[in-house]
Order: C-alpha cells, then structure tokens, then sequence
C-alpha cells in the first residue's frame, strides 16, 4: 500500500533539515572554545611564516 506524503510537511521537513545542516556548520565554525581558536590561529600564521621563510625569490 501507498504511503500519503503530506506536500506542505514534507516541504516543511525539508527546511528543517536544511537549517539543523547549516546551524551545525555554523556551531563548528563559531563554536570552539577562546583558546582553541587561538592555538589554532597561532599554528596557522606559524605556517604560513614557515612557508613564506623557505619560498625562494627568483
């Protein structure tokens, strides 16, 4: 037997669904704790001074 599918509560799973998806992204990006954003922002600019001290100028 066929299962009825409701548009509008589909429609509206569907968004839910969408924002749960963008809310984690969003609680990845922003929500890490002071100091692990920092080590990590430290390690990233120790990196890119690493890469830039052995580039080599022509």
């Amino acid at each position: 037997m066929v299962q009825i599918v409701n548009l509008r509560t589909a429609r509206k799973q569907r968004d839910r669904d969408t924002k749960r998806a963008a809310g984690d992204v969003s609680a990845a990006k922003h929500g890490e704790a002071k100091p692990l954003r920092d080590q990590r922002k430290a390690q990233a600019e120790q990196d890119a001074r690493k890469l830039d001290g052995h580039r080599k100028d022509d």
